[in-house]
């Protein structure tokens, strides 16, 4: 599933090719993603102006000044952008939704599994009920040691779900989620209320530092996952436990083990994680 990073990754690929641009048109081939598309996007949209590319959790928000689009990558979807020369190509078997701006470019979202969405909200965008609840982003100060330590007191929830309740957190999926807690030292199971102020300063540190990897590295490339441009993320060549199960710990030599929790797999070393 695309997390913060490849989201993060993909916002910066189309970013700069999109935004300034006109909307000449949409073309909708099959509107059954995990929400319908809007019926009423191919009257709405075309015209519009786009006036810059954001992210909100694992949502891009594409501001088109009296609305905004909203595009979610569910668990296996891309967005690719396609030159004036490239969009005569013909459009593959999982290839949703297209977006046409004015200079004959064109941002295709492409989705397997058809867990994504393409949303609509008029007017202030952060009132749409998927993005108005949601925690700090994790990259930003509010996202810190005493904000946990406050939530997390008399919890008995383990540390790893609470980091992956974007209520809390945005954007910590469970890739990072395990990256961040093996560099914090942290054991996956331990109780999210049993954390004093000190590890979660360092737990605070590490997800940062990991995301911003991450980023850098173009996001995991996982089952599906490219980015804007085609390519795929390498930060999966940086693994220190995730999908390691079995395998040596490259910190200590011990075995990394896997369990589940919340039906999500977790990968942690018993020797380094406490």
């Amino acid at each position: 599933m695309p997390e913060l990073p490849e989201v993060e990754t993909t916002r910066r690929g189309i970013a700069p090719y999109i935004t300034g641009h006109h909307i000449a048109g949409v073309v909708v081939r099959n509107p059954r993603l995990r929400w319908p598309i809007p019926a009423h996007l191919e009257e709405t949209l075309p015209g519009l102006k786009v006036y810059r590319v954001t992210r909100r959790a694992k949502y891009l928000l594409i501001d088109c000044g009296e609305g905004t689009l909203i595009v979610h990558l569910g668990m296996s979807g891309s967005l690719r952008l396609l030159t004036a020369k490239q969009s005569v190509t013909q459009p593959e078997k999982h290839d949703h939704f297209d977006l046409l701006l004015d200079d004959g470019a064109i941002m295709r979202l492409k989705d397997p599994r058809r867990f994504g969405a393409v949303l609509w909200q008029a007017g202030d965008v952060m009132s749409h009920p998927l993005l108005m609840n949601l925690g700090p982003e994790p990259l930003t100060t509010e996202f810190n040691e005493k904000l946990l330590y406050d939530k997390t007191r008399g919890h008995r929830v383990s540390i790893k779900s609470l980091l992956m309740n974007s209520q809390v957190v945005v954007g910590v999926g469970n890739i990072y989620a395990n990256e961040a807690l093996f560099r914090a030292a942290i054991n996956p199971k331990i109780a999210a209320g049993r954390i004093g102020l000190n590890r979660y300063k360092r737990l605070v540190l590490a997800v940062k530092e990991i995301l911003a990897r991450a980023i850098e590295a173009g996001g995991s490339s996982l089952r599906d996952f490219v980015n804007s441009d085609g390519k795929p993320g390498y930060f999966q060549q940086q693994y220190w436990v995730y999908g390691r199960a079995g395998e040596s710990c490259r910190q200590c030599g011990g075995v990394i083990k896997q369990i589940k929790q919340a039906q999500r797999s977790s990968f942690y070393c018993p020797k380094c994680q406490r």
